[in-house]
């Protein structure tokens, strides 16, 4: 009786020892290993499993994921996500880790800005035209085509998505949700402060799998405005840019389905010419203040200031962190290893300022103007489900594995 207890107990430190393995493997073979027996198909698929995966500690997995576009002939572009790896501070010695991967269901190649990326979030992340939207797991190729939203607009009135596109995961209910931010106009605008303009809120339910029309006051709504590296899930919320008589952070939570804003420091104002980039800095939510496009610049008005946010939801909480020289660029892309800013100008060229020596150094990454965008990644085996998916209780695949080897 001993000796079996004993040698059940040696079996299931065996099988704790193999699980603790496969946790260091990287995804792409776990995909292999699903096609060796069922019992590691099952392993591998489990919810258990998946959740162990995505929550180790392993820091050394972390990608770059690039999403850019090549021109490949006049007025037409192939846009790709690539996979970079590098683990010192010079963002030139990154090196490739897989092929590149041409964005599956958005197939205009004659856009090169118009592609969108939001996330990740658990590994997946999103991909837009402001049209189509897909979910894609990148680690492991799987992906998922949003049906359009059912609802019809009026005779000769037109939805646009200027308000841009949120996705995030409610953690009580176990799904992921799209929430889209439209407005329905004439077609063609008037474009005057009397015309006819409608906001709408939508949402999309990933376990559900159908959109649904979300109420809320539209007379106290914000006017939203798409802008590059702003929009971002953090804390549970999805934050937008936003006007309400003064610059605004809007904060979707997607589990409350509850709107909220976060008031910008006091030194942001409508008509400061500024743009704006909302970034993560040391776990805390940070705003980057740059110039837009100056005709003539000014080397005082226009420095570069970047505030945190110390306490989440608190406005009092602002500190101005750094004050950096005048950055004349396109957009803002990502703050890597919390003090290098990546940065795109005009003409498509990527460079690299270290916030800590205020060195400018440009990086040798080829893209057409404007697409470039880049984001950390950390492979998960985060599933991406059909559309006729159920799901699926794995709590008892772990024991079953284990006695299915007994």
């Amino acid at each position: 009786m001993h000796i079996a207890m004993a040698g059940g107990n040696m079996k299931n430190l065996c099988d704790d020892m193999l699980i603790n393995i496969l946790l260091r493997i990287p995804v792409k073979s776990l995909i292999r290993f699903k096609c060796i027996s069922k019992i590691l198909y099952d392993l591998i698929q489990s919810s258990i499993f998946i959740n162990l995966h995505r929550n180790r500690s392993i820091i050394k997995d972390e990608l770059l994921l690039l999403k850019r576009s090549i021109k490949v002939a006049p007025l037409e572009y192939n846009n790709v996500l690539s996979f970079l790896s590098g683990h010192d501070d010079n963002i030139n010695d990154l090196k490739p880790v897989y092929p590149d991967l041409y964005i599956p269901r958005l197939t205009s190649r004659h856009g090169h800005r118009c592609y969108e990326t939001i996330g990740p979030c658990n590994g997946l992340i999103v991909l837009t035209d402001f049209d189509a939207i897909v979910l894609f797991n990148p680690a492991t190729r799987n992906y998922r085509a949003l049906p359009l939203s059912p609802f019809k607009r009026k005779v000769r009135f037109h939805r646009s998505m200027r308000g841009g596109l949120g996705f995030g995961y409610d953690w009580i209910a176990n799904d992921y949700k799209f929430v889209k931010l439209s407005e329905i106009f004439r077609d063609p605008p008037q474009w005057h402060p009397n015309e006819d303009r409608e906001k709408t809120v939508e949402i999309y339910d990933l376990n559900i799998g159908s959109w649904r029309v979300f109420d809320y006051d539209c007379e106290e709504f914000p006017s939203v405005h798409w802008l590059p590296c702003f929009e971002i899930f953090y804390k549970g919320a999805y934050h937008w840019s936003a006007y309400a008589e003064t610059p605004i952070i809007l904060c979707f939570d997607m589990t409350s389905e509850t709107f909220r804003d976060i008031k910008m420091p006091h030194t942001c104002h409508p008509y400061d010419a500024k743009i704006y980039s909302l970034v993560i800095l040391n776990e805390s939510l940070t705003l980057i203040c740059y110039a837009g496009k100056q005709t003539v610049p000014d080397p005082i008005r226009d420095l570069t200031d970047i505030w945190v946010l110390k306490e989440y939801g608190v406005y009092e909480s602002w500190i101005k962190k750094y004050t950096i020289k005048p950055l004349y660029i396109e957009a803002t892309i990502l703050l890597l290893k919390d003090h290098l800013l990546l940065l795109q100008s005009f003409s498509g060229k990527v460079m690299s300022n270290d916030l800590n020596s205020d060195k400018l150094e440009e990086v040798h990454f080829f893209s057409s103007a404007h697409s470039f965008t880049m984001i950390i990644y950390k492979e998960c085996l985060t599933p991406v489900p059909k559309m006729e998916d159920t799901v699926e209780d794995n709590s008892m695949v772990l024991e079953k594995w284990r006695k299915s080897q007994d």
